[in-house]
């Protein structure tokens, strides 16, 4: 939801303007992500609803995050709580991970292959993909039986068909053609 987006981004912006200005980029994005789940949970999210008080919603989020969440932490939930704005957490969360992508210069792709791929094609395929984009890639692979053979590469906006299935439907779309 682009509100959220909105609204979440200047949350994630200050929270990681401050993780690296203490140099906790990683502990940060270990706790954001925690309380991005927790808030993403259904039960969570109806009793932040029917509270009305903000201090009861962060003592929740804070009694929840326990040992996640440093006094820096609690402080944000407290913040976001006086502002009505727990509830994007999620997205907050998932913009915190970007800034740190782009922070470290790496990038996640996912990579569906129709076989398992050993370490040395996983490696491989990591090397190749930092040579074409010129960041740091993390694979997050998984296996779809229904390509035939080969891979698909998904990388921000970047989509790489190397699969059978999508070269025989390229194919027959040029023949439709």
């Amino acid at each position: 939801m682009a509100e959220f987006t909105t609204i979440a981004r200047p949350y994630a912006k200050a929270a990681f303007d401050f993780a690296v200005e203490s140099n906790n980029v990683d502990s940060w994005l270990e706790m954001i992500t925690f309380m991005g789940q927790v808030a993403s949970d259904d039960a969570v999210v109806s009793m932040l609803k029917a509270t009305t008080a903000a201090n009861e919603a962060a003592d929740l989020m804070i009694k929840i995050g326990g040992e996640q969440l440093n006094e820096n932490g609690q402080n944000l939930m407290k913040v976001m709580a006086q502002n009505e704005r727990l509830l994007v957490l999620p997205e907050v969360s998932v913009l915190f991970a970007e800034f740190v992508d782009a922070y470290k210069q790496q990038v996640d792709a996912d990579v569906i292959s129709a076989t398992e791929l050993n370490d040395a094609q996983q490696a491989e395929l990591a090397a190749s993909l930092e040579k074409r984009l010129g960041r740091k890639v993390k694979l997050n692979v998984s296996i779809d039986k229904s390509l035939v053979a080969g891979v698909i590469v998904r990388v921000e906006d970047l989509l790489i068909d190397g699969s059978i299935r999508g070269k025989l439907e390229r194919l027959g779309n040029q023949l439709q053609s």
